[in-house]
């Protein structure tokens, strides 16, 4: 059996997120159906990042097996002929049987889009987070600066539904980096976070609350007691997905850890 890597851009916007949900339109489950019909095969496509409805993804990891004689590029071709043209395969590559899309990935860096211009482009909605109203970007920066390092993240992450599933999960997380930044000649900024795992919600519920920042409603020097607090309720709202794009994964082989630093350089300056 050969093993297949996927890096996968798509729209989020039409599809119920990532993951297979049986009689919805998801990522997962478009790719999977291609993949079989090319192999004639009952593959299973396993994807890195769980994405939710309505979030982007420029870098997205998959794998499947396969005992299919087709090259790579071939797979790449008949893929992108099957598939939706919101999903794009833009690299197809046969890896070592022990890779895992998921279990393997050492980071993720996320972006997420905030049009300041007084006029959303339509060519951008539901690409976009639309906030025209005026911002403290200087302490917006300041702030993003403190989610870097260590933390219980317990008032950034959304509840499972169940306070004893609650209480059992990790909620440590290490942030390698986070940053606003501007990009030159378009009238939006960026939130650039890269780390090592995220819980779900987690870079929404950040941004949110660097927004409260921005409008004056928060202080810089508020973030360190807001992650003591470890109150959902005291971070700042969960923005909309449509702003929200997986930018980049990060694996131990030297080529991919190579290939997602400069996504991430990427991310900064575009």
């Amino acid at each position: 059996m050969r093993n297949i890597k996927l890096t996968i851009a798509y729209d989020g916007a039409a599809f119920h997120g990532w993951q297979f949900q049986p009689g919805l339109a998801t990522i997962q489950g478009a790719i999977n159906d291609a993949a079989r019909k090319i192999t004639e095969e009952n593959v299973v496509v396993h994807g890195a990042s769980r994405t939710d409805a309505g979030v982007h993804a420029l870098g997205q990891a998959a794998h499947f097996k396969t005992a299919s004689n087709l090259a790579a590029p071939e797979l790449q071709r008949a893929l992108n002929a099957l598939l939706p043209p919101a999903i794009r395969i833009v690299e197809c590559q046969e890896v070592g049987h022990d890779f895992h899309a998921r279990w393997l990935a050492q980071g993720k860096t996320y972006r997420f889009r905030i049009y300041r211009g007084r006029v959303l482009p339509p060519f951008d909605f539901g690409r976009a987070y639309h906030y025209p109203g005026p911002l403290d970007e200087a302490a917006m920066s300041a702030a993003a600066r403190l989610f870097e390092g260590e933390h219980d993240f317990t008032t950034f992450a959304a509840s499972s539904g169940s306070d004893d599933v609650d209480g059992e999960r990790d909620m440590l997380r290490l942030i390698y980096s986070s940053e606003i930044a501007r990009p030159p000649e378009a009238d939006e900024i960026h939130y650039v976070v890269h780390g090592r795992s995220f819980l779900r919600y987690m870079v929404r519920k950040i941004v949110g609350t660097l927004l409260e920042v921005g409008r004056g409603r928060l202080a810089p020097e508020d973030i360190p007691q807001i992650f003591e607090l470890r109150d959902r309720s005291r971070s700042g709202p969960t923005v909309p997905p449509e702003g929200l794009y997986l930018v980049a994964l990060d694996y131990p082989d030297p080529t991919d850890s190579l290939a997602s630093s400069a996504a991430r350089r990427r991310a900064l300056q575009t």
